[in-house]
């Protein structure tokens, strides 16, 4: 590991040192490589620095304790031991997650798709619930939130809405999110106070590049119609809306939320390589099905990972066991309360299964 920890070390320094070159200040999409490079390094640095620092004061207490004879150095340095000590493991184990194989994706943008499951009026609200949430969350940590395309019911919800989120290290955040989320509550349309049980899926999926997926030609049909639905005059009267289908796979986009046919065909060309993208990770994921029991979740979309109960004020996690009774507070976007859990159980998972091997 700590060979390791000098190479990565020598790598930021002459990171560092480039990002000071003239040369290098004089091209834009170098200085931005680099320095994404170089921030991504940073913290694994900054954290190797400190831990070496405490690794030195802690050997330096052990040799007042072995060979000096000063009693009061010899007792401040025994009551600073604890405290060392305690650091430097701290130190270490963090170090220990800073250098787990990072996801190739994490970084990436994202494409959330919110369906509506079962429980018809009430599952389309909830998607509306679950969108609002998720455009919170992204608020407070300074993402952009574009409705790439959305079916509105006639009661304030969403058939389905697909949005993409763009920022820093958005999927890292959110790939926990992608499975069944079920809610409990007592609908408003319900005259008699009963608690109905809905569900809606949601799906997060890392924006394809395309270097990673491409599509040919005579894989794709391409429909043009009027768009339905809200918009005002200038949507309904024109062939703006648009059909993608993937012949290969059968994958069906439509977007008709933009004015514009062109914009509307580019919104759904990033659709649906992002979907042949998440279809090839689906695959990879169940070849090594084994391996994803230790993780958080199957990655199978059907799998019920989270129930909100409003009577109780109750979010439960059923992966990780987690229940909160902070309901509202996680649905106004303080989704840390749970993504951070999720995320120090995989990482708990992932340094047993270092140590296993």
């Amino acid at each position: 590991m700590f060979d390791k920890l000098h190479d990565v070390e020598r790598k930021y320094e002459e990171l560092t040192r480039r990002l000071g070159d003239p040369q290098t200040l004089a091209n834009n999409a170098l200085f931005q490589q680099l320095a994404k490079e170089e921030m991504n390094l940073r913290v694994l640095v900054e954290c190797h620095r400190k831990y070496r620092k405490k690794q030195e004061e802690l050997a330096g207490n052990k040799k007042i304790l072995e060979e000096e004879n000063d009693e009061t150095l010899r007792e401040m340095a025994k009551e600073e031991m604890p405290g060392l000590e305690a650091e430097v493991a701290s130190l270490e184990n963090e170090l220990k997650v800073l250098l787990l194989p990072k996801d190739p994706n994490d970084a990436k943008n994202i494409f959330l798709e919110i369906r509506a499951g079962t429980g018809g009026d009430e599952a389309g609200i909830f998607v509306a619930d679950l969108f609002r949430m998720y455009s919170r969350y992204a608020e407070t940590r300074g993402w952009t939130v574009e409705i790439v395309s959305s079916n509105p019911t006639g009661v304030g919800g969403f058939k389905e809405v697909i949005a993409l989120i763009s920022g820093n290290n958005v999927y890292s955040r959110l790939k926990f999110e992608s499975g069944t989320h079920r809610v409990q509550r007592v609908p408003k349309t319900e005259a008699q106070g009963r608690i109905h049980t809905s569900a809606v899926t949601v799906a997060v999926m890392p924006e394809a590049e395309d270097v990673e997926i491409d599509i040919k030609e005579n894989e794709l049909r391409v429909d043009v119609f009027r768009a339905g639905g809200h918009g005002g005059q200038s949507v309904n009267t024109t062939d703006s809306a648009v059909r993608l289908t993937h012949i290969p796979s059968g994958l069906v986009v439509v977007c008709q939320d933009e004015k514009s046919q062109h914009k509307n065909k580019a919104k759904a060309m990033k659709v649906l390589k992002t979907r042949l993208y998440d279809m090839k990770m689906q695959e990879q994921m169940q070849s090594e099905a084994a391996d994803r029991k230790e993780k958080v979740g199957s990655g199978d979309r059907s799998e019920k990972i989270r129930t909100y109960n409003f009577p109780q004020s109750r979010v439960t996690d059923h992966r990780i066991g987690l229940t909160l009774h902070q309901l509202d507070t996680v649905l106004n976007g303080d989704m840390d309360l749970l993504i951070d859990p999720l995320v120090m159980h995989h990482q708990a998972e992932a340094l047993k299964e270092g140590a296993r091997d």
